[in-house]
Formats: C-alpha cells, structure tokens, sequence
C-alpha cells in the first residue's frame, strides 16, 4: 500500500502533469513531453502559485519518477518520464481497486446505479469496442 500512496497522484501534481503533457503535445514531442521550466509550469496553472510551491511539487514529481529533470543553465527544466494514458490506466486502476475491491463490474454498476451513464449507452460503447477490433 505505501508504494500506491508514494505514486499516486494528488490533485495538484496532476494539474501540474496536465500542464507538462499539454506543453509537450503543444511542441509536437511525441512520446515524452519537451522539458519545462518551473516559470513554464506556473504560467500554464489555472490558480496562481508561488514559484517556490510550484519548483518544490516539480521536485517531488520528480521524486515519484513521474518527471526527469535535467539542468538546462542554471536552472532545472522538467519532462515528463510517464504518458497522460499511462497515468489515466494508473489512476482508474487505483480507483477499481481502493473502491470496488478490483471489480471493475462494481465500478460500472456504480456508476449505472448512480445514474451517472445508462444501460443503452454500455452497450453502445461496447458495440464501438468491439467495431474497433477490442475485447469486450
């Protein structure tokens, strides 16, 4: 469980991945993002933050593997060392398993339960999946 906690991703620090990745995709980088500076970052935020939190959660990113970091001048620039998808299958697989016990049936009949997708609309997505040639 610790190693979970140690790389899950709090709120701000996928804020602060979101803006990494949409910089990188902005650049035209293909499988990792271009680096960034800690200004870059802050100035892509939503909410205003000090430099410092921002250069303090870059590092701690970093820690967790999910940034590399590379000294560019004087100062650090950041990249990211894993894809959004990668993270979103990290993050939906954490929620299956803290929530439903790792069913992700309980998860799908949560949220039908819960009115938050219908029944008609599974089996559109399903009839999609298996068009596109997945498992179902």
């Amino acid at each position: 469980m610790g190693d979970r906690e140690s790389t899950a991703l709090t709120k701000l620090e996928l804020q602060i991945m979101q803006v990494i990745w949409k910089l990188g995709a902005a650049s035209g980088a293909a499988s990792s993002s271009s680096p960034c500076s800690v200004k870059d970052v802050q100035e892509g935020l939503s909410q205003p933050l000090a430099y410092t939190t921002v250069q303090t959660m870059l590092n701690i990113l970093e820690r967790k593997g999910k940034l590399r970091r590379k000294l560019r001048g004087r100062a650090y620039v950041y990249s990211a060392t894993v894809t959004e998808a990668k993270a979103s299958r990290h993050a939906v697989r954490d929620l299956v398993d803290r929530m439903f016990g790792g069913s992700a049936d309980e998860l799908v009949m949560s949220l039908i339960k819960s009115r938050q997708i219908d029944p008609r609309r599974i089996a559109e997505l399903s009839r999609r999946l298996e068009e596109e040639g997945g498992d179902a």
